[in-house]
């Protein structure tokens, strides 16, 4: 039976395999790329010599660019958790509603792909279509590191079904990804203390019934210290309803504590874009040029059909991790 130190050990050595392949990727092609040189120099290889030096030169660009910044920054604290998606229709109207149905259902389709649990918490639908607002939970490792770069506002430019003039209208959804706290989390980050905590209980409002007027099942938590707020009645009973509470509290203020130390190491860098800043656009979907843009990257794809359908998001997400690890790769450096 193996000890506690050697399966420290083996559990070490396997984190350092991505870095050691990589590595003799590198010296490999390096190498190889040497050789290849020489031989520009001989009339008769310098052809085929050149076609090769040009495929190496990019497979060691790609090398830089693609897999150490990825294998180098330092693990993520928030891989293993699962996140706690809020939608709002914003301006627009209808067609802010119904735009985030669609939304909604992107980002379903996007958790079917990648094998993540979900479940629709909250999803106020309209009697004239489309959706108010909703608040799902996906479940699953790597779900809030993936799905945290959407929140944001995110618009869209397109020619309403109702608009009989062929007018492009534009409406926008604001999207809030909060990292989703099991209890065993929230001891291990100690978020906060009960003597912090207040609690209230109250009738939960609705349609009217027996059950709304008599029972006190709606919960109202507020964390003293920073005024964070969360009032739940969609459960069924009281403890749900506190137990869920507790939950979003906790998904709160991790979010604002990553915040603070993300902002805590870039407070020497003055120069970076506000693109944090969740009243700003994150990404448009141009229906009329099947165009979706990121503007925090700058990335126009012409594939917003594949977006929609959850798939084409997955190219947003990678190129969106791409660019936060070379940007903690610059911190790094900038920090020595």
């Amino acid at each position: 039976m193996s000890s506690p130190e050697d399966v420290l050990r083996l559990k070490q050595l396997k984190e350092t395999e991505p870095i050691q392949e990589a590595w003799q990727q590198w010296v490999s092609t390096r190498e190889a790329l040497r050789e290849t040189s020489t031989l520009l120099d001989d009339p008769e290889l310098r052809s085929m010599a050149a076609e090769d030096y040009t495929t190496l030169t990019q497979s060691l660009t790609e090398i830089i660019k693609t897999k150490f910044p990825s294998i180098l920054v330092p693990p993520s604290r928030t891989s293993q958790l699962s996140a706690l998606m809020e939608l709002k229709s914003g301006v627009g109207g209808s067609e802010a509603s119904l735009f985030l149905g669609e939304i909604l259902r992107m980002y379903l389709r996007l958790a079917q792909v990648s094998r993540w649990k979900v479940n629709v918490v909250a999803n106020n639908e309209l009697d004239a279509g489309g959706t108010k607002d909703a608040v799902v939970e996906f479940k699953g490792a790597g779900a809030y590191d993936a799905l945290r770069w959407e929140s944001g506002v995110h618009r869209v430019q397109r020619v309403p079904a109702t608009e009989q003039s062929g007018r492009v209208h534009t409406s926008t959804v604001a999207v809030v990804v909060l990292p989703l706290m099991e209890e065993s989390d929230v001891q291990k980050e100690e978020l906060y203390s009960m003597d912090d905590v207040k609690v209230e209980v109250m009738r939960a409002r609705g349609a009217g019934g027996q059950h709304v007027n008599k029972t006190e099942s709606a919960v109202r938590v507020t964390h003293i210290p920073s005024g964070v707020t969360v009032a739940m009645q969609d459960e069924r009973s009281q403890h749900q309803n506190k137990r869920r509470a507790f939950q979003v509290l906790a998904s709160r203020l991790l979010e604002a504590k990553l915040a603070r130390e993300m902002e805590a190491r870039r407070a020497s860098r003055r120069n970076l874009v506000k693109s944090a800043d969740r009243s700003d656009k994150i990404r448009t979907y141009n229906y009329a040029q099947e165009r979706v843009t990121d503007h925090r990257i700058g990335l126009s794809l012409m594939n917003l059909s594949a977006v929609m359908e959850g798939d084409g998001l997955q190219d947003f997400v990678a190129a969106l991790q791409r660019d936060h690890d070379e940007t903690q790769m610059e911190e790094m450096l900038l920090e020595d």
